[in-house]
């Protein structure tokens, strides 16, 4: 295998895990600036009320964005890394 190779794998698989991540990062973080917003908004200042949301929507949008993951992992799996493994 290349150098070349190697590299555009890596380029390709930072991407697959970035597109992969966007999902539970953007729950995460509308969560947060609407409970950041809330608190400001009220003084209400409790780690709980901070932790608990966040944790829910983040399991929320990982349960129904489970399948995406999953089939753009094997898609990638399938067509970068096993033509490689067959063709070494």
């Amino acid at each position: 295998m290349q150098d070349t190779q190697i590299y555009d794998v890596l380029r390709q698989g930072l991407w697959i895990a970035t597109i992969t991540s966007t999902p539970i990062l953007l729950a995460a973080l509308v969560t947060g600036l609407c409970i950041g917003l809330f608190q400001a908004l009220t003084s209400v200042q409790e780690m709980t009320l901070t932790f608990v949301p966040k944790l829910v929507a983040i399991v929320a949008v990982f349960w129904m964005s489970m399948n995406f993951m999953t089939e753009t992992l094997v898609s990638f799996f399938h067509s970068q890394i096993i033509p490689l493994i067959t063709e070494s």
